[in-house]
């Protein structure tokens, strides 16, 4: 069930870091990288690790595209 709530949470941090590789909108990574890592933590209590996967290649992604552009653009 855990793993179900974590693959959702995945879902909307995907949905809100797809628009955020565009420069311009990129400041809604700074939404998507506490969203994905709060389906990380659920995904780690999870017997599965499916959605876990999901939310840490989300983290990666949005928190790379933070570090590389500073956290602005």
């Amino acid at each position: 069930m855990l793993n179900i709530v974590s693959i959702l949470i995945g879902l909307v941090a995907l949905v809100i870091a797809i628009p955020a590789l565009i420069p311009v909108v990129s400041l809604m990574n700074w939404i998507a990288f506490p969203i994905a890592l709060v389906g990380f933590v659920v995904g780690l209590l999870s017997s599965k690790n499916t959605g876990r996967n999901l939310n840490l290649v989300i983290l990666i992604v949005a928190g790379l595209r933070l570090f590389l552009t500073g956290g602005l653009i």
